[in-house]
């Protein structure tokens, strides 16, 4: 649970992340608006302007989010305070440098506290203190620009105990983004340098940075650094931070930061953002089409999901238990259909799809991503839970944490004034729903060029092109083709009668995700290490390993009875017209 720096190296570690992690900020564009701010510096001494900036930011961020590891939405409430403060300041700020004379009126208190403190210039003074104001204003604003890498320091801090170790991380996380900012400075103010000398119209651009810091400030006051700039691109620097992470050992942790429970033992649950607009989804399966409007005082969990994904399908025993047991409680799944593969689009296959697999609640089909990229998403399967209020409050992506992901929608009905009474809901899951083994050694594999890896046969696969291929001899997780073949973008199709793929894998399932390109049945044989599979046998095949494509779906095949151990599978299939897509295993 979160991370713990048991010794001096990997404490060494984390802060080199925490650092780093603070590098990375500069990408996000809630950092934009306070751009402005900091170009405002340009043409300032390093020391008396720049610096006394950049120590008030770290320093000011460092203390805050300490107190918010600390003391929770105590401290979350007085950051909303301090942001306050700092747009007053940094309107202030803004109208000085649209004003002269303004500016001039609200130096002079801090010219005579200069002279009082020191014998030093007077506007050298009035720099130091001015700027160091300045770093505190932005170190106030910045928090909110925080990636996963500071979401593992504030988990640990509520899991753990805040310490003095969280603030050496904190204050390094602020460190780092100190750094990005005074490089942003360094490149932008030589230019910006230039462009006061070449123009010769230093007080216009004064002004147009005071005009600068103005939008700044409304665009913050309005939220929009947060709703609108972070979203742009907050998925591909969290990305970034995520990849670095898992890099240095930190995956599991970052997935767990969303599971903290407070001294009550509810989760924590911060609100993420609000349900976009459901318009453009379609056709509704189940269902008349919702709108984010009618769902409101519904608790809602979106479930991005399509019908050939063996992790969607392992998925569905929860979100049918959870409809089950909770609709009366005012909990409403919607299937959110995005497809993988092309007849994954038709609504015909979609609903057959949703009939045979038994679901009940509401699906939606999104065809063209419109719900998907507005939540950001990048995976299937991907829940997201909406409170009564019409805000996200939480997410997980992929299998499993299915205790957390109920605990979240009991929470959830109970802030609305819904607390269910008696047990959770009773799972049932058999055939390709049920769970993997826990004995997967063999990745998800494409058949299609365009994402094909491990293929054996001698050559290479030909685009487009009808082949003929020879087998090979196989090491694990290798394949190949035999016989004629056309290998497309996502699928390959077999062109005559006794066309094979071999595979060479170690798990309990495999699955074929296959179809057929005239629409008739198309038979085919199953072998295991060039046997009928017997007992082995998945639910698409006969012991004696024969069976039939009869639609675009995933076909279970193979389910080892004994312990999942290394073998070579054949698919034969005796009929052409076989479209074969992707692998995949449990």
């Amino acid at each position: 649970m979160g991370y713990a720096a048991e010794t001096d190296e990997a404490l060494m570690l984390f802060i080199i992340l925490a650092y780093l992690g603070g590098v990375l900020t500069i990408l996000s564009p809630c950092i934009l608006p306070v751009l402005p701010f900091v170009f405002a510096r340009a043409g300032r001494s390093f020391a008396r302007s720049t610096l006394p900036m950049l120590v008030g930011m770290a320093l000011t961020f460092a203390v805050v989010a300490t107190l918010a590891a600390v003391g929770g939405g105590w401290a979350v409430r007085v950051n909303g305070i301090g942001r306050a403060v700092a747009l007053v300041l940094l309107a202030v700020f803004g109208l000085t440098l649209l004003f002269p004379a303004l500016s001039d009126r609200m130096t002079r208190p801090l010219v005579a506290l200069g002279s009082r403190l020191s014998e030093r210039n007077q506007g050298e003074q009035e720099s130091i203190w001015s700027s160091a104001v300045l770093g505190v204003a932005t170190g106030l604003l910045w928090a909110p620009c925080a990636g996963p890498i500071l979401g593992i320091i504030f988990t640990t801090a509520a899991i753990q105990g805040a310490s003095l170790n969280t603030t050496f991380l904190l204050l390094a996380y602020a460190l780092g983004a100190a750094t990005s900012l005074a490089l942003a400075l360094l490149v932008g103010g030589k230019l910006f340098a230039r462009m006061k000398k070449s123009l010769g119209a230093s007080e216009r651009i004064r002004q147009a940075l005071g005009v600068l810091v103005l939008v700044g400030v409304a665009v913050i006051a309005t939220g929009l650094d947060t709703r609108v700039l972070a979203r742009l691109s907050s998925a591909q620097t969290a990305g970034i931070e995520t990849d670095l992470a898992r890099k240095l050992g930190l995956g599991n942790q970052m997935a767990e930061s969303a599971t903290i429970s407070d001294r009550s033992g509810r989760l924590v649950l911060p609100v993420e953002g609000r349900l976009p607009s459901l318009g453009g989804l379609g056709p509704w399966i189940n269902s008349e089409p919702l709108t984010a409007a009618q769902l409101r005082g519904k608790v809602v969990l979106i479930d991005f999901w399509t019908y050939s994904c063996i992790n969607c399908l392992r998925t569905l025993p929860y979100l049918k238990a959870w409809d089950d047991r909770y609709r009366k409680d005012g909990l409403v799944i919607i299937g959110v259909h995005a497809p993988e593969f092309a007849f994954e689009r038709d609504p015909g296959n979609v609903r057959k799809a949703v009939a045979d697999l038994g679901i009940r609640y509401p699906v939606a089909l999104d065809n063209g991503y419109m719900l998907w990229n507005a939540l950001h998403n990048s995976y299937w399967p991907a829940h997201f839970f909406i409170d009564a209020e019409g805000r996200i409050r939480y997410h997980h992506h992929g299998e499993g944490e299915y205790d957390v992901s109920e605990r979240v929608i009991r929470q959830l009905l109970a802030e609305a004034g819904h607390a269910p009474a008696g047990a959770t809901a009773a799972i049932r899951a058999a055939g390709t729903e049920a769970a993997a083994s826990g004995q997967v050694r063999s990745p998800e594999t494409y058949i299609g060029y365009y994402r094909a890896e491990r293929f054996a046969s001698p050559g290479r696969l030909m685009h487009d092109k009808a082949t003929a291929y020879a087998g090979a001899p196989l090491t694990l997780n290798q394949w190949d083709l035999q016989g004629r073949w056309i290998d497309q973008r996502q699928s390959a199709r077999s062109l005559s009668a006794g066309a094979r793929i071999d595979f060479r894998f170690a798990s309990r399932d495999l699955h074929l995700v296959l179809g057929s390109a005239s629409g008739k049945p198309v038979r085919f044989r199953v072998l295991l290490d060039g046997k009928a599979p017997g007992a082995d046998a998945g639910m698409d095949a006969g012991a004696d390993g024969t069976g039939q494509v009869t639609g675009q779906r995933l076909y279970q095949l193979v389910r080892q009875k004994g312990a999942a151990r290394e073998r070579t599978f054949t698919i034969e299939f005796l009929d052409p017209g076989a479209e074969a897509f992707s692998f995949t295993f449990g």
